[in-house]
């Protein structure tokens, strides 16, 4: 009996202590609160029916359609100021889980950072495994605060190419000069080698592809303005809406530039050409309340980018992929939901949601319709690329637990007698999602 006293006793001791030194999601270790650590959960989940690319199959059998259940996203966050002035970041978790992969995954490390303040707020030092990179706004989206199932991934321009899932092994600097917020950083760009569907037979052809020789160092940078309130920049990731809550207008530049990262065959095909990848971007982020005593916001963000893989480069991706494989080889889009999302080219892309007034359903919260849309002009396509993401999101407690319904459109390309793709046909998915945050 006197154990069982003792043991409850001190287990309210330490609940009493512990809950002092805890609070907003954040374990205090100093008596002011400046140092601590903070832990955060995000689980996707998506239920989709998606309209498959001619002549895509599952397993080696004919599926035109495919109805199914993944997990898009699943991340573990852990992250704080240990001291004045280190910062740790660890960031774990899986992407694309669906009946089609491998069972038993274990989960692989996104983010893997040590920071350090060299002049506070003004510049810190950092580096590991890390998304502070270059080029635009949603090169790093933070996933938990999209405005839609997805933030527009072509900013995501060599994901798991040369990098792992974005993330890549750099040392950075960043930082605010009042107004002025920017992210530098040197990366060493990861094997071409391990890279998804490698295929070395097919590596060089008189079409643009990533280089196998081992690949010199790559460099980035983003820089903004910020017009009214600043962003927090204690993580890379930034948020796609802020449901109101904040007033930012923002303008912001950037690059990512590696030498020699791509190559083909001259015309001659003998001769092996090898040219930087040079990619630039401008762009502007919108989001603030139209009626603060209602709650209703407008968010918009406009993005316009220049990309040099190399002559004719074009790349595909399928988020979550219902299909294994394409019989039909005249279809550069491949199996599944694959579109040509990335290329040499040119792109103009926008987004926009409305925010509707809080508490509009009562308590189960309230609705955010938005529409996005990327619009490619890419060398090795004859017609242009227009992918376009429509939906609403049902917020019964902003991103942290919110239903998304979505309707997808992408352009499906045959080739032509003459060797170039054109825009045949389009092909959707209906995706319905369900996001719990805990932040």
């Amino acid at each position: 009996m006197k154990k069982t006293l003792f043991l409850v006793v001190g287990l309210m001791l330490s609940y009493i202590s512990f809950s002092q030194t805890y609070k907003e999601g954040k374990l205090y270790l100093n008596q002011d609160g400046s140092q601590f650590l903070k832990m955060t959960l995000l689980n996707q989940v998506w239920l989709r029916h998606n309209e498959n690319n001619p002549g895509s199959t599952t397993n080696g059998f004919a599926k035109s359609s495919t109805t199914d259940i993944g997990i898009r996203r699943l991340r573990l966050q852990l992250f704080g100021q240990i001291t004045d002035r280190t910062y740790i970041y660890l960031q774990v978790g899986q992407n694309n889980f669906n009946a089609l992969s491998d069972r038993k995954q274990g989960f692989f490390i996104n983010d893997a950072v040590g920071e350090y303040s060299v002049i506070k707020n003004k510049l810190s030092l950092g580096g590991g495994l890390s998304g502070w990179s270059g080029l635009a706004r949603f090169a790093a989206a933070s996933v938990g605060g999209q405005l839609g199932v997805d933030a527009p991934l072509y900013q995501q321009a060599t994901n798991d190419v040369n990098d792992q899932f974005l993330r890549k092994l750099s040392i950075y600097a960043k930082g605010k000069l009042g107004s002025f917020d920017y992210r530098v950083a040197l990366t060493d760009p990861m094997a071409i080698q391990k890279s998804a569907g490698f295929n070395a037979a097919t590596a060089l052809t008189k079409n643009s592809n990533f280089a196998t020789t081992p690949p010199k160092f790559q460099t980035q940078g983003y820089f903004q303005y910020q017009f009214w309130d600043k962003e927090s920049n204690m993580n890379p990731y930034m948020v796609g809406t802020y449901l109101g809550t904040k007033k930012f207008f923002n303008i912001g530049a950037g690059f990512i530039y590696q030498p020699d990262a791509m190559w083909h065959l001259a015309d001659n095909g003998r001769d092996t050409l090898k040219t930087a990848m040079t990619l630039l971007a401008v762009d502007a982020f919108y989001d603030a309340p139209i009626n603060k005593e209602k709650g209703t916001a407008l968010s918009a963000y406009l993005a316009y980018s220049d990309y040099d893989f190399g002559k004719n480069y074009i790349r595909q991706s399928g988020p979550l992929n219902p299909a294994t494989g394409n019989s039909n080889t005249s279809v550069l889009n491949g199996a599944g939901n694959n579109a040509p999302l990335y290329g040499t080219g040119q792109t103009l892309y926008g987004q926009i949601g409305y925010k509707m007034a809080n508490n509009m359903l009562g308590k189960a919260g309230t609705l955010m319709p938005y529409v996005s849309v990327q619009y490619s002009d890419y060398e090795k396509l004859a017609d242009p690329m227009v992918f376009y993401d429509a939906g609403i999101n049902w917020l019964f407690s902003g991103h942290t637990s919110k239903l998304t319904l979505a309707y997808q459109s992408r352009p499906v390309y045959t080739s032509n007698a003459s060797g170039e793709y054109n825009a045949t046909n389009r092909k959707g998915g209906i995706i319905m999602q369900y996001q719990v945050f805990f932040n």
